[in-house]
């Protein structure tokens, strides 16, 4: 399904549906059709919106973790949000655990697939010569429990980015910066509800990372999925949905009073 995408100032960003606002943020490879299930079913209950991250806008200066925090919470100021639900799938949620960090008052929750922020096989320093699509290929099925969840267009997405110089050069950097940008000493300031949704299959960010952020952040809950790899969202999206509709719903919820 397209969407309409906004303009705010500078800021580019999809907005869908009404309700508590639920915003996502994608990772290193990533667009808004990684969350494209996510969108089409949250839209039913939630405002859901997709800022366009700048990754390869920014200056080389401001090309990191932290460049994109300021950037959200930028973001976030200009569309005076408040009570949002945040969500980061891989780099994006290294994005949002320092905005989280830096700026809670915000933020409602905070949900973490497959995130950086503690440890992470990226692309790694094995760049090839660009113009190997083959190389691109295998990295990129990685990613998923089933090599096929790495369709052509998903492929030749990637295959884009990194066979142009600047665009490249980009990408190294962000990941460098995520490599750098270690949270483990800065978790347990994090006291909002936390969700951790992750695969069982991920090699990225292996189940011992989320066993970590489940240890260091207070007030978390991990669930694994089977047969899944570094992106729930896009290769088991009902279970995804599920586990964070009842999440929602669960905050949601007036308190019981005893």
């Amino acid at each position: 399904m397209d969407y309409e995408i906004k303009q705010l100032d500078k800021f580019r960003y999809l907005e869908e549906g009404e309700g508590e606002p639920l915003v996502l943020l994608h990772g290193l490879f990533g667009a808004m059709s990684n969350f494209a299930h996510l969108i089409e079913y949250f839209r039913h209950h939630n405002k859901v919106i997709v800022p366009l991250l700048p990754l390869l806008e920014m200056d080389i200066l401001h090309t990191s973790v932290s460049g994109l925090a300021k950037f959200v919470h930028r973001f976030l100021e200009a569309k005076d949000m408040q009570q949002v639900h945040l969500l980061g799938n891989s780099l994006g949620g290294h994005v949002a655990l320092v905005h989280t960090i830096k700026h809670p008052e915000r933020i409602r929750s905070l949900i973490l697939t497959g995130s950086s922020g503690l440890f992470e096989n990226g692309m790694g320093d094995s760049y090839p010569k660009r113009g190997d699509r083959e190389y691109i290929r295998k990295k990129t099925e990685l990613t998923f429990y089933d090599p096929k969840t790495a369709t052509e267009e998903l492929v030749d997405e990637v295959y884009s980015i990194t066979n142009n110089r600047l665009k490249a050069i980009k990408i190294i950097a962000l990941a460098k910066s995520a490599i750098r940008n270690n949270l483990g000493e800065e978790l347990n300031q994090i006291k909002l509800p936390t969700l951790l949704i992750w695969g069982n299959n991920d090699t990225i960010t292996p189940p011992f990372v989320a066993r970590e952020f489940n240890k260091l952040i207070p007030n978390s809950e991990l669930y694994f999925i089977d047969k899944c790899g570094h992106a729930p969202m896009m290769e088991v999206p009902d279970e995804f949905n599920s586990i964070l509709h009842k999440f929602l719903k669960k905050l949601s919820a007036p308190a019981t009073v005893a």
